[in-house]
């Protein structure tokens, strides 16, 4: 009995051993038939960036790539990109790109195949992508890319993308990394290139000698290098809003110098944040934080974009000591482009429009309905979900620079007009990153707008002049909806204006006393 057990217990252990042999070899055998086989629209369109061939190979090799062959000369090699390197994009997935250059080392040409990058699916014509990757045409596999900005010394300069600058840096790095990455493995000489002037020179006659190219850095830092400067003006702009928020009953006492100061900086958001630095943020950025949560986290798919990670993390500590009012007072280039031009038709003479209050309370759950839309479409695709983001402005009006279509600029155009009779309309009402922006600002540790026990009892004064009608008739102010503006900080500590306030003047006017603000 106990031989049969343990002879029992031996096959089904070879048996157990066996499947999972099976299971692996099938498993291999599968990467291995994905691994050889090239879709059919990149065997047309490589056969297309070499006319002179007649059919592409299977892919083999490491790393991954096809031959291009003529009858039995080989012509050169096609490969996609992200079996390469996959360097996450802003999207937080790599961009697959068909490559191919000839034996010489030439690139004959870049398709992108497939992405997910919100700024490519809307905003961002075909024709636009074309004209980008056919910079690459011609040029060697061993030169050195630089995007936009100044000639330099060994590079070559592609011009960029409007509005799709990180992106494009992305596919940058992916054509070029994966492009040499794979001549050098198949044994390409070095074609002279316009960018490759740091290359070793070899005598007339022999066979050229590759460099061994350093371990290029992650992305992120190349980009954060590049942009140092734009970091330092924002961390000195960011540094100069925490010193106007530590300070604000302070800054109250003195309006005037409020006053210039918010004028200034809302100035500074629209155009060096906004239009400038195109650091719009967008529920676009919530969404793909929640993607990459719930799939595959990875720091370097926010670092890619520096700015934009400076303020998420600004905005991420504001929520919690303020609430959502700092980013939406302050930092949002479309709201400060609301904000300045209410200021300006209000210099202008023009009647503003106020929403009844019991329209306007209905009004501001349209915003939360969009979220909860837009989230829903995400949970089935990033792209059905960024195309219906547009009902966000902010890549017409900032990122693009109201360069774009008619009907997007229309739309942009007539929200801008709205702010003009109702100040800041879209913030209010339409706005999907305010709405989730407020989630977590319940969780917020203070409140530091001062009220008195006289504020909606009787006086409506602060209620009546808020721009965002944040301010409750019973006087409370909805943090929720509150912009932080500082606005009725003003009149709290005005003894001019505030009941309480003038209250307080008229018995030191009575007692002989000076009057003074009390903390």
């Amino acid at each position: 009995m106990a031989g049969n057990v343990a002879r029992t217990k031996a096959l089904y252990a070879r048996t157990c051993v066996a499947l999972v042999a099976a299971l692996l070899l099938a498993g291999m055998g599968l990467d291995a038939a994905r691994a050889a086989a090239l879709p059919a629209d990149a065997r047309t369109l490589a056969l297309s960036f070499f006319p002179e061939a007649d059919r592409v190979g299977e892919i083999s090799g490491t790393p991954p790539a096809a031959p291009v062959l003529s009858a039995d000369e080989l012509r050169g090699y096609v490969f996609l990109s992200d079996d390469v390197v996959r360097i996450p994009a802003y999207s937080g997935k790599p961009i697959s790109v068909l490559v191919g250059f000839d034996v010489a080392g030439r690139i004959r040409g870049v398709q992108i195949l497939a992405h997910q990058e919100p700024i490519l699916l809307v905003g961002v014509t075909e024709s636009d992508l074309k004209g980008y990757v056919d910079q690459y045409t011609g040029r060697s596999v061993f030169d050195r890319f630089k995007v936009g900005g100044e000639t330099r010394p060994g590079y070559v300069t592609v011009d960029g993308i409007s509005g799709a600058t990180i992106t494009v840096m992305v596919l940058n790095a992916s054509i070029t990394r994966s492009a040499r990455t794979v001549a050098e493995s198949r044994g390409v000489p070095l074609a002279r290139g316009e960018g490759d002037g740091d290359q070793a020179r070899t005598p007339s006659g022999a066979e050229p000698v590759l460099v061994e190219p350093a371990e290029p850095q992650p992305l992120w830092m190349d980009v954060w290098q590049a942009r140092r400067v734009r970091i330092g003006v924002l961390v000195v702009g960011l540094l100069m809003l925490t010193l106007i928020l530590v300070l604000q009953d302070w800054l109250a006492w003195h309006a005037t110098l409020l006053a210039y100061l918010r004028l200034g900086f809302l100035v500074y958001t629209l155009v060096f944040i906004g239009w400038y630095a195109l650091a719009q943020l967008s529920i676009i950025n919530v969404l793909t934080f929640i993607d990459a949560i719930m799939r595959e986290f990875r720091w370097e798919t926010f670092l890619i974009e520096p700015l934009t990670f400076i303020l998420w993390s600004f905005v991420a500590v504001t929520l919690l000591l303020w609430g959502r009012g700092v980013y939406c007072g302050w930092l949002c280039p479309f709201g400060a482009l609301q904000e300045l031009v209410n200021k300006g038709a209000q210099r202008l003479g023009l009647r503003q429009l106020r929403i009844p209050a019991l329209v306007h309370e209905r009004l501001l759950a349209i915003k939360y309905v969009i979220l909860l839309v837009l989230f829903g479409l995400f949970l089935q695709s990033m792209a059905d979900a960024a195309r219906y983001a547009e009902v966000e402005p902010f890549k017409t009006a900032i990122t693009l620079r109201f360069q774009r279509e008619l009907p997007f600029v229309a739309y942009a155009l007539a929200l801008v007009l709205v702010s003009a009779v109702n100040g800041k309309f879209f913030c209010k009402y339409l706005c999907p990153l305010g709405a989730a922006l407020a989630i977590p600002s319940h969780f917020r540790i203070f409140s530091w707008l001062r009220r008195h026990r006289e504020c909606g009892r009787p006086c409506q004064i602060c209620a009546v002049e808020c721009p965002s009608q944040a301010i409750r008739p019973t006087g409370e102010i909805d943090a929720n909806e509150c912009h932080y503006c500082l606005d009725c900080q003003v009149t709290y500590w005005n003894p001019r204006r505030c009941p309480p306030m003038v209250e307080r003047l008229r018995r030191c006017e009575r007692r002989g006393q000076p009057f003074t603000r009390k903390l």
